[in-house]
Parts: C-alpha cells; structure tokens; sequence
C-alpha cells in the first residue's frame, strides 16, 4: 500500500510545521484527494490512524475532502466537474478536453497548538 509511504510523508511534512511555527502538535489535518490521484482514502485514513501515534498528530483529527475530476473543453470552453469517470465535456459532448483538477493529493491546511 503506498498509502503507507504518503502518510509518513505527511506527518514529516506537519513535523517540519510544527518546528516551523513553535506549536506543540497538530490538531487537525485537512487534504485534498483527486479521485484519479490513485490514492485510497479509507486506508490513507486507516494508515494515518496506525502511524500518527508516536507523532506531533498523535491527537489529530484528518479530514479528507474528495475532489471530483474538473475539465476545461477546448471546444465549447466550458469548464466542468465530471460525475462520472468519462471524458467527454458534459456541456457539448467534446472530447477535446484538459484535466484540470482532480489528479493529485495536497495538504490544505493544518491546526496547531
């Protein structure tokens, strides 16, 4: 599960703000998951769970916001959010789009104390 490898690398990443900024520890984690990024958000949360123990997130809470695949038509020049995963322009039909969101995994924000 490369879930594992993501969450160590995000509380290296609340370590580094926490030092940063001179708090204690982490209250809260919010991130962004794409649902064409690959990542699981039930074991992402199972794996933060396990491993935030012996970490500045050991109290916690991770909030995941699942981000729908966003296009820009190249034809009609709308942009929209897919329901479903098929690429085509939900406006006018086109297949000539670009992905714009909806790929990737980022780190919204952080509460600390």
């Amino acid at each position: 599960m490369h879930e594992y490898s993501i969450v160590q690398s995000l509380l290296d990443s609340c370590d580094v703000h926490v030092r940063q900024n001179n708090a204690k520890k982490v209250t809260k984690v919010v991130i962004k998951i794409g649902v064409l990024s690959g990542v699981e958000p039930h074991l992402l949360n199972e794996a933060f769970e396990a491993f935030k123990q012996n970490s500045v997130c050991h109290e916690a809470l991770l909030d995941i916001n699942i981000q729908k695949v966003k296009v820009f038509c190249n034809k009609c020049l709308a942009e929209s959010e897919l329901e479903k995963n098929e690429f085509i322009c939900p406006k006018c039909g086109s297949f000539d789009i670009n992905v714009l969101d909806g790929e990737e995994m980022y780190l919204m924000s952080l509460e600390l104390e």
